[in-house]
C-alpha cells in the first residue's frame, strides 16, 4: 500500500499503486465482516492521505471520520468526546473504566441498519482515556466480527501504544518507482528533467513527503536540469522539515545512542548495527549511554525500561539479537544528517576505537570521516584493504570504501581510478544508478587513457543493463580505442562488450564492424540472411573478464599449460563473427575452445561466456550447465548484478531445450532479481521470455502484459532482440488461440525481408510458427520465400529443433503425395530431441492432414498422441485444439487429464490453465493477490483476473471454497 501527503497543506490524491487490489480486498472485509486495523508507517508515508482515501471509497454505509488535535492540554475521554460529536452521538462518558463497552454500543447502534467504518487519525495523540477506550472497543470489534470496520493509524517509528497491542497492524509500503516518479510529475507540472526525476525517485526512497520537499527545495533551473543538484541531496535541512519532529525533546544520552548507531549503520549499509559497538562508542562519545548487553536484550519490539545508571533505550530504536536499528530508516538519515559536523565526526573516531579490528574496513571508514581534508595514507589503506579478495565484504561495503578513498585522494588519475573501482562495486550490488554517478565523478578529473577507458568500460557494461543500447556501444569502442595500448586483454573485451550492445539492438552490421581484427567490415556479404542460434545476446559480459567481486582480474594459475584468456577472447570473437558471416563450419573449433576451458567457479562472467559460447554452438546442455554454475557463483559472491544475467542464460538455454515450464521458472526469478537490481534491458529480455512461455500455456492476458513490458523497455532502450521475441509471442499466442490470419499479420513484417524484418537472430526462430499459420490461413505463397533461408539455418545444425520444424514446415506447404513421407519423417527427427510441445505441433497437423483425407483411425492415433504431448508440457489451447479434431474425427477425446471430472470433484482442477493452477495453489495456502502477483511476477490485475475465471471455471464463490477444493484435491493426489 503507498500513499502521499503533503506537509503543512492538504494530502494530495492517494495512489495505491499494485496494492490496488488488497486495499478493495480489505475495505471489502470491512464492509461484510467488519474488523481492524492499525495502519502505520514511516513519518512522510501518507497515513493520512490513506484514511483520507478509505473514507472516499467506503460507499456500503456511513464513515466517522476524525483526525486527533494538535497536542494541547488533555481532557480525559477529550478524543472520543471529539469522535463522538461528529458523529452526532454525544453520550455521557463513564470515567469508571467502563467507557469502552460505552463506545462499543454505540458503534453497533449505528451499524445497525449499514455497515459502519470508523477513520481515526492519530490516535497516539488522543488522552490516555480515550485510548484505553478505543482499544478496549476495538479489540471486542476484532474479536467478534459485525459490521463494524475500524481504521486507526498511529506513527511507525515508535512502538504501539500498549491499547493497540494485540490489533492486525498494515504498514504501508513505499511508493512504487513509477508513482514516485507521477508524483514528482504532478508536483512540477511535468517540468522536470528525467535524469532529475530519476535522482529525486532514487533519494526519497519512496518515501512521497520526503520526495515532494526535495522537489519544493530545488531551484527551477535545478528542477530543469539547467544547473546542478545540491549535494546531499536530501540535506539536513530537509529531512528535518518531515521527520524532525519525530526527534523532539530527546534527552542528550539518547542522543548520543541515535548518533552512534546511525553512524555504524551507515558505515556498513546494513539496516542494524552490533548493539555492543554502538553501547562502547556511545559511552566513549559522552559517558550516558548504554544498551542492554546482547545476552540480556528484550525481544524484538519491546520497551526496555532501565534505571537511570544504565539508561534506557530510544522508543525509535529497536534492540534484537544483539543488533539495534531504528523503526524507521528515514529517522536514522535525519539524526546523522542534523548532527553538527564536530559531532559527526567525533562519534566515527569513537566507533573505529571500539572496532576489534582497527586495519578492517568498517574501521577505516570510520577513520576517514573524521578528516576533513585529503589523506592519501589512509585513502590508500583503505582501497587495498576493500580491493583484497580475500576478504568477504559485500560488494556494497567495498562500493563505499572504493569512493570514500577516491574522496581522500588528491592524485587526480587515482582519484578516477577509486571512481571507476567504486562504480564496479555499485554496479555488482545491484545499483546502476549509482555506479554511473560515480562513473561522472570519475570522468570529471583529467586522467591517462588507460584509467578513462576502464571507466568507459564499465559505463557501457552498466549502459547495457539499464539504458540505450546505442550509448552503450559507443562507450564499448571508446574503451576499446582508449585501453589498445595499454590492455590488449581489456580492449578485446571491450570489443566483444560493443558487439553485445550492437546485437542487443539488432544491428548487424555495427556488430560485424565490432568484431572484425581492424574494424573493418567483411569483404563479402553473408551467404544468406544471416542468423545466430541464441534468441538472446551471444557476446560474453562486458567488462573485466575474470574479474572477480572485487573488481580486481586474479592472475591465471601457475604453471598452466591452458589457452590465455586473451586467447580466448579472441576465440570468442573470431567465432561469434563466423557464426554472424553463417560460416557455421569456421566458428565451431574457436567457439568448441571456449566452451570446453573450464573457468573456476568463483569467475561467474567467464561462465556466462562459455554458456552463450555453448548457445552459439547449438549444444544446449553444455549452455545449461555454464548457466548454473554462472548463477551458483554469483550468489556465493554476492554479485547481484550477475544473477538476473544468469538466469536470462538459463531462461533461453531451457527455451532452445524445449522446456519452457523450466524457462518460467528462471524468467520470473531473473525478472524479480532484475527488477531488485534496476536492470530494465534484462528485466525485458525475462519478459519476452516469459511471453514466449505463456503463450504455449495460452494464457492470453500474460501474453500480452509480458509483451507490452517488454516492448515498453525495447522502444525506450534501442532492444531490437526483445522487441522481436515480443511480438513472436504475441503472434504464437494468436495461433494456438486459432487465429491464424493475425498471426500471420503479425509475424510477416518479421520474417519477410524488408526494412520491418526482425532482430538478425531471432526473426529466423519464429518462421516455423509464419509458415504454420500462412497454410492455415490459406496464404501458402507467403511462406514459400521465407522456408529456403529456414533450410539453410537448420542446415548448420546449430539448433536442435530446426530439423524437425524444416520438415514440418516442407509438409505444410507440400503436395498430397510428398507430405505424408515429410510428416513421418519429421516425427523420425523429434525424436532425436527433447521436449513435447514441437513434437505434439507436429502430431497435430499431421493429424488434421490425415483426417481431411477420411484416414480416421490413422488420425485419430497421431491426434490422441498431440493430445497427451500438449497435457504433459501444459499446453492449454493447443490442446484444446486437438481435442476438438479428436471430436471431429468421432472420437471422444482420452489420455490423461482428458475426462471431464464431476463437477466441484478435486479432478476439476485439471480444467484451470497452468497459470491458473498456480495462482489457486497461492490463494489457497492464504497468499493476497498482492502476494500472488510478487511472487509471479505479473500484475494484481492478471491474478485477479484469472482468479475470477477459476472461480467460474470451478464453480466456487469465495477463497474459503477454494481452499478446501484444493485441499481435497491434493488429498486425493489430482493433478495441482
Amino acid at each position: 500500500m503507498t500513499g502521499q501527503t503533503t506537509p503543512g497543506s492538504a494530502p494530495l490524491r492517494y495512489r495505491p499503486g499494485p496494492a490496488r487490489q488488497e486495499i478493495a480486498e480489505l475495505l471489502d472485509g470491512l464492509r461484510t465482516d467488519g474488523g481492524v486495523r492499525v495502519v502505520t508507517g514511516d513519518p512522510g508515508c501518507g497515513r493520512t492521505a490513506f484514511l483520507a482515501f478509505a473514507a472516499r471509497s467506503f460507499r456500503a454505509g456511513p464513515v466517522w471520520h476524525v483526525r486527533a488535535d494538535p497536542p494541547r492540554p488533555k481532557r480525559p475521554h477529550g478524543g472520543l468526546r471529539t469522535l463522538l460529536r461528529a458523529a452526532g452521538r454525544p453520550v455521557r462518558l463513564p470515567g469508571d473504566g467502563t467507557a469502552g463497552e460505552v463506545l462499543l454500543g454505540v458503534l453497533r447502534a449505528a451499524a445497525a441498519a449499514s455497515p459502519l467504518l470508523v477513520c481515526v487519525d492519530d490516535v497516539h495523540r488522543w488522552d490516555a482515556a480515550s485510548r484505553a477506550a478505543l482499544g478496549d472497543a476495538a479489540a471486542r470489534v476484532h474479536a467478534t466480527g459485525g459490521r463494524v470496520g475500524l481504521l486507526l493509524s498511529v506513527p511507525g517509528h515508535r512502538p504501539v501504544d500498549r491499547q493497540m497491542a494485540g490489533l492486525p497492524v498494515w504498514r504501508l509500503a513505499p511508493l512504487t518507482p513509477g508513482d514516485a516518479a507521477a508524483l514528482v510529475d504532478e508536483a512540477t507540472e511535468g517540468t522536470v528533467d528525467p535524469a532529475v526525476r530519476e535522482e529525486l525517485v532514487t533519494e526519497a526512497e519512496g518515501n512521497p513527503a520526503l520526495l515532494l520537499a526535495l522537489v519544493r527545495h530545488l531551484s527551477p533551473a535545478q528542477l530543469r536540469g539547467r544547473r546542478a543538484l545540491p549535494r546531499p541531496l536530501a540535506g539536513a535541512e530537509v529531512l528535518a522539515g518531515v521527520a524532525g519532529g519525530c526527534l523532539t525533546g530527546v534527552p542528550p544520552d539518547h542522543a548520543d545512542l541515535l548518533l552512534a548507531t546511525a553512524a555504524a549503520v551507515r558505515a556498513t549499509g546494513e539496516p542494524d548495527a552490533d548493539a555492543g559497538l554502538v553501547r562502547r562508542a556511545a559511552g566513549i562519545l559522552g559517558g550516558r549511554a548504554a544498551v542492554p548487553a546482547p545476552e540480556t536484550a528484550p525481544p524484538a519490539g519491546a520497551r526496555v525500561q532501565l534505571s537511570r545508571t544504565t539508561g534506557s533505550l530510544p522508543e525509535t530504536l529497536v534492540l534484537a539479537d544483539g543488533r539495534l536499528r531504528f523503526r524507521s530508516a528515514l529517522l536514522g538519515r535525519t539524526v546523522y544528517a542534523g548532527a553538527p559536523p564536530g559531532r559527526r565526526r567525533a562519534v566515527h573516531r569513537a566507533l573505529a576505537e571500539s572496532l576489534a579490528d582497527p586495519h578492517g574496513v568498517p574501521a577505516l571508514l570510520h577513520r576517514s570521516w573524521t578528516v576533513t581534508g585529503p589523506a592519501p595514507a589512509l585513502a590508500a589503506e583503505l582501497a587495498a584493504t576493500a580491493a583484497d579478495p580475500a576478504s568477504a565484504l559485500p560488494p556494497d561495503l567495498r562500493r563505499a570504501a572504493h569512493a570514500r578513498a577516491a574522496e581522500l585522494t588528491p592524485d587526480d588519475a587515482e582519484r578516477a581510478h577509486r571512481y571507476t573501482a567504486a562504480a564496479r562495486q555499485a554496479l555488482l550490488a545491484g545499483d546502476p544508478a549509482e555506479a554511473l554517478r560515480l562513473l561522472d565523478a570519475a570522468r570529471s578529473r583529467p586522467a591517462p587513457a588507460s584509467v578513462r577507458g576502464d571507466a568507459e568500460l564499465l559505463r557501457g557494461e552498466v549502459l547495457l543493463a539499464d539504458g540505450p543500447v546505442d550509448d552503450a556501444r559507443e562507450s564499448f569502442l571508446l574503451a576499446a580505442g582508449l585501453l589498445t595500448d595499454h590492455s590488449r586483454e581489456e580492449a578485446d573485451t571491450a570489443v566483444l562488450g560493443a558487439a553485445n550492445a550492437a546485437w542487443a539492438a539488432g544491428d548487424l552490421t555495427a556488430c560485424l564492424q565490432a568484431l572484425a581484427p581492424d574494424g573493418s567490415l567483411p569483404r563479402e556479404p553473408a551467404p544468406v540472411p544471416t542468423v545466430a542460434p541464441v534468441p538472446a545476446a551471444d557476446a560474453p559480459p562486458a567488462g573485466p573478464v575474470g574479474a572477480d567481486a572485487t573488481g580486481t582480474a586474479p592472475p591465471g594459475p601457475a604453471g598452466s599449460t591452458g589457452p590465455t584468456r586473451s586467447a580466448l577472447l579472441r576465440d570468442h570473437r573470431d567465432g561469434m563473427r563466423a557464426v554472424l558471416l553463417g560460416r557455421f563450419d569456421l566458428a565451431a573449433a574457436p567457439l568448441r575452445r571456449v566452451v570446453e576451458w573450464d573457468p573456476p567457479a568463483d569467475e561467474p562472467e567467464r561462465l556466462l561466456g562459455s554458456a552463450a559460447a555453448a548457445l552459439m554452438l547449438g549444444e544446449v546442455t553444455a549452455a545449461r550447465r555454464s548457466g548454473a554454475r554462472a548463477l551458483a557463483a554469483a550468489r556465493t559472491l554476492g554479485s547481484a548484478a550477475l544473477e538476473p544475467r544468469a538466469l536470462e542464460y538459463l531462461a533461453y538455454a531451457e527455451l532452445r531445450a524445449g522446456r519452457h515450464q523450466l524457462a518460467r521458472t528462471h524468467a520470473e526469478e531473473g525478472l524479480r532479481t532484475a527488477r531488485r537490481t534496476g536492470q530494465r534491458n534484462t528485466a525485458a529480455h525475462h519478459h519476452a521470455v516469459l511471453a514466449l512461455a505463456a503463450s504455449i500455456e495460452g494464457e492470453r492476458e500474460l501474453v500480452a502484459e509480458h509483451a507490452a513490458a517488454a516492448l515498453g523497455t525495447a522502444r525506450r532502450h534501442g532492444l531490437a532482440q526483445a522487441a522481436t521475441l515480443a511480438q513472436w509471442a504475441l503472434a504464437r499466442a494468436d495461433l494456438g488461440a486459432g487465429r491464424p490470419r493475425e498471426a500471420v499479420d503479425r509475424l510477416g513484417p518479421l520474417v519477410r525481408p524488408g526494412a520491418r524484418r526482425g532482430h538478425f537472430a531471432v526473426w529466423m526462430l519464429a518462421v516455423p510458427c509464419f509458415v504454420e499459420a500462412a497454410a492455415l490461413a490459406g496464404r501458402p505463397a507467403h511462406a514459400r520465400t521465407v522456408l529456403e533461408d529456414f533450410a539453410l539455418w537448420a542446415a548448420c545444425r546449430a539448433d536442435p529443433q530446426a530439423p524437425a520444424q524444416l520438415l514440418r514446415c516442407r509438409a505444410l506447404l507440400a503436395a498430397p503425395e510428398v507430405a505424408d513421407e515429410l510428416y513421418l519423417r519429421a516425427l523420425d527427427r523429434h525424436e532425436e530431441t527433447a521436449g513435447d510441445f514441437e513434437r505434439a505441433r507436429t502430431e497435430l497437423l499431421y493429424g488434421k492432414w490425415l483426417r481431411r483425407r477420411r484416414r480416421l483411425g490413422e488420425a485419430r492415433a497421431r491426434l490422441g498422441e498431440a493430445l497427451m504431448g500438449f497435457e504433459r508440457c501444459g499446453a492449454h489451447p493447443w490442446g484444446q485444439q486437438a481435442a476438438a479434431e479428436l471430436r471431429a474425427n468421432g472420437a471422444a477425446p482420452g489420455g490423461a487429464g482428458t475426462v471431464r471430472p464431476a463437477r466441484h470433484g478435486p479432478g476439476e482442477l485439471s480444467r484451470l490453465t497452468p497459470q491458473q493452477l498456480r495462482i489457486a495453489r497461492c490463494v489457497a495456502e492464504g497468499a493476497t493477490n498482492r502476494e500472488v502477483a510478487l511472487s509471479l511476477s505479473v500484475s494484481t490485475r492478471t491474478v485477479d483476473y484469472h482468479l475470477r475465471n477459476v472461480f467460474a471455471t470451478l464453480g466456487v464463490r469465495s477463497r474459503v471454497e477454494l481452499a478446501r477444493l484444493v485441499e481435497q484435491a491434493e488429498k486425493t493426489g489430482a493433478q495441482l
